[in-house]
């Protein structure tokens, strides 16, 4: 769309006839007035004036780009929608061995754990348009493997190439929720979520549960727990042949953490189960509604003022080509 910035100036088009109007008679129509520049021609003012009063089509289309480039025309390209102020949600996943058992039904077969919450929390990732999300990898211990980033894209890729054994087989939950407190320490106290995700119970690790828990409580961070393991095993796990997949989770735990930070504890039994809890946190912690748009301006101004300049350019060449033609 076209517009000018300031389209009042236009209002000044019509300043030279003003100012010719209103310019004092001469008191002397013989007067004679000699300009140095060009002291072989002897004018009178009376010429002068009947000349000023008849502006040219030249003069008055030089003013009029002047006062348009002074206007400033300006095209403004279509709404651009920004990425909402939305939530810093940091997801704690794990890597223990008993995320290797395969009692999640998924697509008409049974696969294990890990497989399956790759696949539904890839595409929560993805929906996350205007949340800053990170990546905590955890088993013997935790580490970052995705920084708070808006890059959901590359959050979900390294939640992809995550492996079972890359941190070790136990199950770290203290340091999760501990590194997870830690990197939202330089970041904003609204709206800072973590996601745990396990199916056991800490048996590994630095940092209690509990004393990570009161560093939550403390900065103020909201965790939303995730039980994962289906209540009908069927035994089998690449580091725990014959497993249970539910009797080692630590719901108590669980459920302390969620409910002592504000948060909630979900139980992840299969695919629709996990599917509808992620569908349940945005509910839980929604975005501001209020749509934030850009729309890209360029400026054009330098258009009709490069176009005076061009035509003042040859005004003056022209009457320099004339004078110098002209018998001395």
């Amino acid at each position: 769309m076209f517009e000018f910035s300031w389209p009042w100036l236009f209002l000044l088009l019509p300043l030279p006839l003003l100012l010719l109007l209103l310019k004092p008679a001469a008191t002397s129509a013989q007067t004679r007035l000699r300009i140095p520049s060009f002291a072989k021609h002897n004018l009178t003012t009376h010429s002068l004036e009947q000349g000023a009063r008849k502006l040219n089509v030249f003069e008055w289309i030089l003013w009029l780009l002047l006062v348009t480039a002074a206007a400033n025309p300006t095209w403004l390209d279509e709404p651009i929608s920004l990425p909402n102020e939305g939530r810093d949600i940091m997801l704690a996943v794990d890597l223990s061995g008993s995320m290797t058992e395969q009692d999640m039904a998924y697509n008409g077969q049974y696969v294990d754990r890990l497989t399956m919450v790759k696949a539904v929390l890839s595409d929560f990732i993805e929906q996350r348009q205007g949340d800053r999300l990170g990546l905590i990898l955890f088993g013997d211990t935790a580490f970052l493997q995705t920084p708070l980033t808006r890059d959901v894209k590359t959050v979900s890729k390294m939640l992809s190439e995550s492996q079972i054994g890359l941190v070790g087989r136990a199950t770290a939950i203290g340091d999760a929720l501990g590194l997870s407190v830690k990197r939202f320490a330089n970041k904003d106290k609204s709206n800072r979520i973590v996601v745990l995700l396990t199916d056991g119970q800490n048996t590994a690790g630095n940092l209690k549960p509990e004393d990570a828990l009161l560093l939550a409580r403390e900065e103020g961070i909201k965790v939303y727990t995730i039980g994962v393991g289906s209540d009908n095993p069927r035994g089998f796990s690449l580091f725990n042949m014959g497993g249970s997949s539910g009797g080692s989770l630590d719901e108590s735990l669980l459920k302390q953490v969620a409910e002592q930070t504000g948060g909630l504890y979900f139980r992840a039994k299969d695919v629709a189960g996990l599917q509808q809890i992620y569908a349940e946190l945005d509910k839980l912690e929604p975005i501001s509604a209020d749509e934030q748009t850009f729309r890209p301006q360029s400026s054009l101004f330098y258009y009709p003022l490069l176009i005076a300049i061009l035509l003042i350019s040859l005004k003056v060449m022209i009457s320099t080509l004339r004078a110098l033609k002209e018998p001395n």
